[in-house]
């Protein structure tokens, strides 16, 4: 995303970040904090939340992580807000992203603990990317390390947006995703 993108995704002002990226070796704590956050938002927000899964870096044992753990949420429609946001919100979350033209995505943050939740309608496909994508990683140790390479590289050099080190993985990202996809990897099913 170019800084023009971001700013029109963000809610309230883009954070700069003109630095390098921490990552952290993994922690045996981070399935544990997304369990207990996932029964946090499920208590909070009923029968609203389809499916809550633990994505991203942290998801997967092993792999060296910005210490932030990514839950997709699956809800009916994510373009209604006011069907989960303000119940979110309640609980210490802040709606920090609205992107209606990829996927009606919408992402939520809080700091203690660090975790961002991205909202997505039941049958988006990006629901099933990301889960290809974690169940690849954690099945398969070469492609593990290969991403975990591609991130220490990219890590150490200064981006002014997090958004920028996240797009600059994008190439690696998609061809892990094909390869598990001609390979016939289990997708993953989404919890309910």
């Amino acid at each position: 995303m170019n800084e023009e993108e971001i700013r029109a995704a963000t809610v309230g002002e883009p954070r700069v970040h003109d630095g390098t990226i921490d990552l952290a070796d993994h922690d045996p704590a981070w399935p544990v904090l997304f369990a207990d956050e996932s029964a946090r938002i499920r208590s909070t927000l009923g029968d609203v939340a389809h499916a809550l899964e633990h994505v991203g870096s942290t998801s997967v044992p092993g792999l060296a992580a910005k210490p932030i753990i990514d839950i997709v949420l699956v809800v009916p429609d994510s373009a209604n807000e006011a069907a989960y946001v303000p119940a979110l919100e309640a609980i210490g979350y802040v709606l920090r992203i609205r992107e209606p033209d990829w996927y009606e995505h919408r992402m939520l943050a809080r700091n203690e603990p660090s975790v961002q939740i991205h909202v997505f309608s039941e049958g988006c496909p990006e629901i099933q990317r990301m889960l290809v994508f974690r169940n690849r990683l954690r099945g398969n140790t070469a492609e593990r390390d290969l991403y975990e390479r591609t991130k220490r590289q990219l890590a150490s050099r200064t981006w002014k947006y997090v958004q920028n080190y996240a797009d600059a993985k994008t190439a690696v990202i998609n061809d892990i995703i094909a390869r598990a996809r001609e390979r016939g990897s289990n997708p993953g099913r989404a919890s309910l």
